[in-house]
């Protein structure tokens, strides 16, 4: 909405009461004319004051600083979010025109057909390198909440467009934080996205499907090793899951190693299938 109408819409208030305190109305009335009710003020301002907000202080693009009606600009969108990728089904590495085995359905890459991991599929929005690391960077540590409304609906879209994921996951959780860094930080990133993620698909979520049982020393200090060393019995499944497809929500996939002893946390309580959505994949295992 732009600003004139806006303009146009508060003139016509002042109007309205203004002829009605000429009309004879007491100064006590006139002036509990210009006072809404707490209920119409309510309802105006959930209404207008998003509009108004949006025409007086429009976005900036997230990566470039330009103005934009979206979190990204359409040159950054263009630049970045829609490049065309090969990745392996199982767990979303990228992959040469040749990783495709002779009558395999699914392409996979050499680690998961030599070793498959316990989850079954995973999506990923995009490569883990600059400019998109900032974006997961400020989400993190900077506490920039609405880019996980931009990546959640973008995880929606791949999702819809996926032919595999037939049918819906049953329920969707996040990769759980660690007590004593959901204190410091305030908020899990991986369940900022997985909320309006799920709501886009119209599939349940929650939070607290999973929990960390041991506190755990920080994954990114860690090869592949210590990391699956780290978190092999770090979580427990809260309820039961039998027959269940259970979809796993984070915002950086680096070795798997999380994902991984997730996954077979949830299949040793009955989950049929796991699915990774991930919003940016490390390039190497």
């Amino acid at each position: 909405m732009h600003i004139m109408p806006l303009l146009r819409l508060f003139s016509a208030s002042i109007r309205r009461t203004l002829r009605r305190a000429r009309s004879g109305l007491g100064a006590l009335s006139f002036l509990r004319s210009m006072l809404p009710s707490s209920d119409r003020f309510i309802r105006w301002s959930k209404q207008v004051w998003p509009q108004l907000v949006q025409c007086l202080l429009p976005n900036l693009c997230a990566l470039c600083g330009n103005m934009s009606h979206n979190t990204l600009c359409d040159g950054c969108d263009a630049a970045y979010w829609n490049e065309a990728r090969l990745r392996c089904a199982i767990c979303a590495f990228p992959l040469t025109g040749s990783s495709r085995r002779a009558g395999a359905a699914r392409y996979q890459c050499a680690a998961c057909r030599a070793e498959p991991p316990p989850f079954d599929a995973t999506f990923a929005l995009a490569d883990y390198r600059a400019p998109l690391d900032a974006l997961a960077l400020g989400l993190k540590f900077r506490a920039r909440l609405m880019l996980a409304r931009e990546f959640a609906t973008r995880l929606a879209a791949l999702a819809a467009d996926a032919p595999d994921l037939t049918p819906l996951p049953d329920i969707i959780a996040p990769v759980p934080l660690a007590s004593g860094r959901l204190v410091e930080r305030g908020y899990n990133q991986a369940w900022e996205i997985a909320r309006p993620f799920a709501k886009a698909l119209r599939v349940p979520a929650d939070a607290t499907l999973i929990r960390r049982v041991v506190e755990t020393a920080p994954q990114s200090t860690l090869d592949l090793n210590a990391r699956r060393q780290n978190v092999g019995r770090a979580f427990a499944v809260t309820k039961p899951l039998h027959g269940l497809h259970v979809a796993l929500v984070d915002d950086v996939m680096t070795t798997g190693a999380t994902l991984e002893a997730l996954a077979r946390t949830l299949k040793a309580a009955g989950a049929r299938r796991v699915t990774n959505f991930v919003v940016l994949r490390t390039p190497k295992h």
